[in-house]
């Protein structure tokens, strides 16, 4: 620590102007942020739509290196803005410890020194003569608690309060030493690489802004609060409030259910550059998975793709989060929000299997009502079952229960957020998410604003009847295609000798079909199948997909085209109209 910063030079400190400089580099922000908007939004839509060949390709790519440039831009000049507001703010609280210091020692007539110490005047009575007690010296005694409290007490009733007054102003400079000395070091290290190119590691100066703007910014994020608070809170808000946040905070706004979509989407684009510069300078499996899907979502959102894509949530926590809307779910009076299910996790896998699947069911939902967006949904960690069907055992209900409950809060925000008066809500469960569908429905009042639920490809939801998930049996639709093998597990009872037998000698074509296929007495691994007559659900046909077992081998293919309008139709024009609200119009199948 090297400031020499004094208590005279505190006083006069003139945090307006650390505030009014900041000022300036948010101004620089807000232009940088203008610029990368123009170039998405004007030149490389603009350049997609009407050009192709090689040097449409290359003049893209360079537009999408300058959108990169201005982001950084954006961002770094954002982190300058609140870092001197941070100081600012910190030093202003110190500023008011020491001049209630001074004001006390000039209310008794003290005089303070230049290197803080106090001098008190002569008072009191001496005991032998009566004469008035000498004054004296008090100096701040460094940090409190250090010095044990002398048992001597001064004679003059001055001592007492000098002393008090010579620590506080001690401890006001202590402290303001400190911040100048941390604010420098921090300020230092906000500088551009060499060049004009933005490698990803430049994405990482957040870290030490974020950390000394905790009590300036973070500590006033409502995480405890209501979707409904946290909404109001965000409108009362200061325009420049809204942009340090974004700037510093990304990863908290971008992820905060009830925080409108547009916000989170913007939070989450510059979210998306800090995760991707933090995870390329790690060198694990891991990391380079979830890179993987960070960079495939990053290209997608520069495509001009209709209907839009709107990034409500994405992180590299567990298996990785990522939350896409295809539509403006605020605008939209129809919004359904898939959850994906077993072996889902933020990969390249997820962003081009999982992302397809929401706007198809987007494109298929606005073919009935324009006003629509489809949602998926990863904001939990699925199951991961490498070994494929040997490994279906490792299916709890402990992951869906978590999920359930995070599901909840992000529906919530929906609600809070969405700019109808009625706004027609679907959840939609694959696989396992399934399950976590039908925890969501347990825990609380049930799923906030859902109308509708969708099950598909369910190996059971944790209930036995439909009428159990809380908006009514006759809006639960199910779609189970009959070579779905999931859709068809045994209850956990009825797989025990099934499940060791496939442990102990490995899958074979025989018991796989044998060992792994329920019974047929409607109980399946998480309760009754949903698409039975005694669960009691809608039942909506869907195609039977690839069999379990042929020629080829083993295939569950028949779990995953439930959403695919080009393998199975029927089954994705079907979900599309429950999400459009339309559901009068499926013709129904019968029970299982």
């Amino acid at each position: 620590m090297t400031s020499t910063l004094t208590w005279a030079q505190l006083r006069d400190l003139k945090c307006a102007e650390l505030e009014g400089a900041a000022d300036g580099w948010g101004r620089a922000s807000n232009r940088a942020d203008a610029g990368r908007d123009s170039i998405d939004k004007r030149l490389m839509n603009g350049l997609l739509g009407t050009q192709q060949g090689e040097a449409a390709d290359a003049a893209v790519a360079r537009l999408r290196q300058l959108s990169r440039n201005f982001q950084y831009v954006y961002t770094e000049c954002g982190l300058l803005r609140t870092a001197l507001n941070s100081l600012a703010h910190e030093m202003r609280a110190q500023q008011r410890a020491l001049q209630g210091a001074l004001a006390d020692a000039d209310a008794l007539k003290f005089t303070v020194h230049p290197d803080g110490s106090v001098t008190y005047p002569e008072a009191g009575e001496g005991l032998i003569d009566g004469k008035p007690l000498p004054g004296g010296t008090a100096s701040g005694r460094g940090l409190p608690g250090l010095l044990p409290p002398s048992r001597l007490v001064a004679p003059n009733p001055h001592a007492a309060k000098a002393q008090e007054i010579a620590d506080r102003v001690e401890k006001a400079v202590r402290t303001a030493k400190e911040i100048d000395w941390r604010y420098t070091r921090i300020l230092r290290e906000l500088k551009a690489e060499e060049g004009l190119k933005v490698p990803d590691a430049t994405w990482t100066d957040a870290a030490a802004v974020r950390g000394a703007a905790r009590g300036y910014l973070k500590d006033a994020i409502p995480h405890d609060a209501s979707p409904a608070e946290r909404k109001a809170w965000w409108a009362g808000l200061t325009q420049e409030q809204r942009e340090e946040y974004l700037a510093v905070y990304p990863d908290q706004i971008g992820n905060l259910d009830g925080i409108p979509a547009l916000v989170r989407d913007a939070a989450n684009r510059d979210n998306l550059q800090l995760l991707i510069g933090k995870l390329g300078a790690r060198d694990d499996e891991r990391a380079e998975t979830q890179l993987a899907g960070l960079r495939e979502i990053e290209r997608q959102l520069h495509d001009d793709r209709k209907p839009p894509m709107f990034l409500l949530g994405i992180g590299d926590e567990g298996n990785g989060r990522a939350i896409v809307s295809y539509g403006n779910p605020d605008a939209a009076r129809n919004v359904s929000a898939y959850v994906p299910g077993l072996n889902t996790s933020l990969d390249e896998e997820f962003a081009k299997g999982d992302l397809k699947r929401a706007r198809d069911t987007a494109i298929g939902t606005i073919d009935h009502d324009a006003s629509s967006a489809a949602i998926v949904w990863l904001g939990y960690d699925a199951p991961q079952s490498p070994d494929g069907l040997r490994s279906l055992a490792v299916m709890g209900d402990d992951r869906a229960e978590r999920g359930g409950l995070a599901f909840n809060g992000f529906m919530a925000g929906l609600v809070a957020t969405n700019d109808n008066e009625n706004p027609h809500l679907t959840a939609i469960g694959h696989s396992y998410g399934s399950r976590t569908v039908g925890a969501a429905t347990q825990h609380g009042d049930g799923i906030p604003g859902v109308d509708d639920i969708v099950l598909v490809g369910s190996p059971g939801v944790g209930v036995n009847h439909a009428e159990d998930l809380g908006v009514g049996k006759n809006h639960v639709f199910v779609g189970a295609a009959e070579n779905d093998v999931v859709t068809k597990l045994p209850s956990k009872q009825e797989a025990v000798v099934g499940t060791v037998g496939l442990i102990a000698g490995g899958p074979t074509v025989a018991n796989v079909a044998g060992d792994l296929v329920d019974s047929g007495d409607d109980d399946l691994w998480f309760g009754k199948d949903p698409a039975s007559r005694e669960f009691g659900a809608r039942r909506f046909p869907v195609g039977d997909g690839p069999r379990l077992v042929s020629g080829n081998g083993i295939s569950i293919d028949a779990h995953s085209q439930y959403f695919d309008p080009q393998r199975d139709a029927v089954s994705a024009k079907s979900i599309a109209l429950v999400a459009a609200g339309r559901s009068h119009k499926i013709k129904m199948e019968e029970y299982r």
